[in-house]
């Protein structure tokens, strides 16, 4: 299969951070990175029948799905079939080549969540049949991640962390451990009791959510990070699915709500990755009606002087790869709280288009806007450097 050559690298309109890309981890990534006693058993490349490749890690295997590498390869290549790392464009995985890409598009920084072998909040790792096992292997993908990855390039990405599920208490431990080591940022299961966790609304995870606000460790919700989806029918197409990804976002942050968790913990900062815009405006108004009707009287269901839209409005973050219909409505969201995403190098990425994309969307806004939604925003939220101005006029750097 033919990668397309390099595209031109494009014009820098805005300084960019993208809080929603994706890494596939490199073969090698476990290596010496478990204790000697488990090192044998650690996730690992195996070539498949067909030729493929893909992770095997307690004789399952993890195949990294075609559609979640399709970057620089022609449309009509893309597939749901496991890729070989000799046919994704290297930027998927070599950091180097990741900086290379973000380069061209125009991107100055990136969070990168997981892929398939750990799943995006590692679910695959608390699932694992040997705990002992499952949290080394968690913890080497934290230190890899921090270590060989965010750390090759401190000022070009945002040390995103997997979070223990299996314990909440120990999860909370790793939360500040890691935060002391520079993470700023946790993927968390969007709506766990859909992963066989305890729901937010029985307050185990309170001990967690703690850790989080006191080290101004961002949450991030990241769209199926949970593996649910509101499938309409059995025989339901795949474009369907994906067309009601910010579905996931708009349950999620109505659960979120409504467990009272950002009420108890008003410092805490979610972000909806991958979660779109347009439906908020639309969630912020039912709940408050919500509050003055059905819920009216019910002790407990709300305990803040504030509206559910209000909370909304301090707590949570929305990301936003392409919306422009709801760029157009920007009073009912609010320029303070939303974030872009490339995606990359997912199906839905807008690279090598992104600054494009994102200039058309910001068009009319005032410039003071566009710079809170393009940067200054997820700088703020995640402690993170900006570049020097002359970094726009450079499309090589």
């Amino acid at each position: 299969m033919a990668l397309l050559p390099d595209p031109a690298p494009r014009e820098r309109q805005h300084i960019l951070i993208s809080v929603d890309d994706h890494v596939i981890e490199p073969p090698h990534l476990f290596e010496g990175r478990l204790p000697k006693k488990l090192a044998d058993r650690a996730p690992r490349i195996v070539e498949n029948d067909d030729g493929g490749q893909v992770w095997q890690y307690e004789g399952r295997t993890y195949p990294n799905i075609g559609l979640n590498a399709v970057i620089g390869r022609p449309k009509a290549e893309w597939s749901m079939e496991p890729a070989r790392f000799d046919e994704m464009r290297r930027g998927c995985w070599d950091v180097d080549a990741r900086i290379a890409d973000m380069n061209l598009a125009g991107i100055w920084a990136s969070l990168n969540f997981p892929s398939l072998i750990a799943g995006f909040s590692g679910t695959v790792f608390w699932r694992s049949d040997d705990p002992e096992l499952g949290l080394a292997v968690l913890r080497a993908w934290n230190d890899w991640h921090l270590e060989e990855w965010a750390g090759a390039y401190p000022d070009r990405f945002i040390p995103l962390q997997l979070p223990w599920l299996a314990d909440p208490q120990l999860a909370a431990e790793e939360i500040r451990r890691n935060a002391e080591r520079g993470f700023k940022a946790v993927s968390f299961p969007e709506l766990p009791a859909q992963c066989g966790l305890p729901s937010l609304h029985t307050g185990v995870w309170d001990p967690f959510f703690a850790a989080c606000e006191e080290t101004q460790t961002v949450i991030c919700l990241h769209t199926g990070s949970a593996q649910w989806a509101p499938i309409p029918a059995p025989d339901t197409p795949f474009e369907t699915l994906t067309t009601l990804f910010p579905v996931n976002a708009l349950v999620a942050t109505a659960d979120w709500l409504w467990s009272g968790v950002p009420v108890r913990f008003p410092k805490l900062n979610i972000t909806l990755d991958e979660g779109g815009l347009g439906w908020a405006a639309m969630l912020a108004d039912r709940a408050d009606y919500v509050l003055a009707h059905s819920a009216s009287g019910r002790e407990g269901t709300w305990t803040s002087d504030l509206l559910p839209s209000e909370v909304l409005r301090r707590n949570f973050w929305l990301c936003s790869i392409d919306d422009p219909s709801a760029f157009g409505a920007l009073d009912a969201i609010g320029a303070d709280r939303i974030l872009i995403e490339s995606d990359y190098p997912h199906a839905d990425s807008t690279w090598p288009d992104t600054q494009q994309v994102v200039a058309r969307n910001v068009a009319r806004l005032s410039p003071q806007d566009a710079a809170r939604i393009t940067h200054l925003n997820a700088a703020e939220l995640f402690r993170h450097p900006l570049p020097t101005q002359d970094w726009l006029t450079c499309s090589t750097s």
